[in-house]
């Protein structure tokens, strides 16, 4: 939906943008007995792996290379994952800045055994870094929105980029205070 054009870099050409859809993709996995915590349902870590698997591929498709995971900014569990769920992990680029990029994932359960729907168990967002060889950040290219949902989300994931600089630059000021009154950091 958005033209978005590349944006300008002063370290290099411009890189041409990328659509929603060149990158998004679906990752499924069987949930067994090895997976499940004390209370018989699959442990969350499970599923935050899977997640975090899942986004990773979508980076590095997005970046054209290796990108590692900067922070995981939110992690919602909205159902009991149990054993024999067919787990659909749905991981897509949200949006992008210069070496960053944020990825929405939702993760769906099913039966295994039976035809009906899958339901929606939980959703997270991710921050990831494109490195090169050396660890290095590298640019990646700009993401374009395709619809209206793609551009929703676009637009949601600038306002939790604001959030977490917003943040994160309170908190250096806060423990830049306490260190000047004398206090540990």
């Amino acid at each position: 939906m958005t033209d978005q054009a590349p944006a300008a870099a002063p370290d290099g050409p411009d890189i041409p943008g990328k659509p929603t859809s060149a990158s998004r993709t679906t990752l499924s996995h069987i949930m067994t007995h090895n997976d499940t915590n004390l209370l018989g349902t699959v442990h969350g870590g499970v599923i935050m792996k899977l997640v975090d698997d899942a986004a990773g591929a979508v980076a590095g498709r997005h970046s054209g290379g290796p990108a590692v995971t900067a922070s995981m900014d939110e992690m919602a569990f909205l159902e009991p994952v149990r054993v024999g769920d067919l787990v659909h992990v749905k991981a897509q680029v949200n949006w992008t800045g210069r070496t960053s990029m944020e990825v929405g994932v939702r993760v769906l359960a099913e039966r295994w055994n039976e035809s009906a729907p899958a339901t929606q168990v939980g959703s997270a967002y991710l921050v990831f870094a494109a490195v090169d060889a050396d660890g290095k950040p590298r640019r990646v290219p700009p993401v374009v929105p395709e619809t209206e949902r793609d551009e929703r989300r676009y637009q949601e994931a600038q306002i939790r980029r604001t959030h977490r600089l917003s943040r994160r630059r309170a908190i250096m000021e806060l423990r830049e205070k306490r260190a000047a009154e004398g206090f540990d950091a």
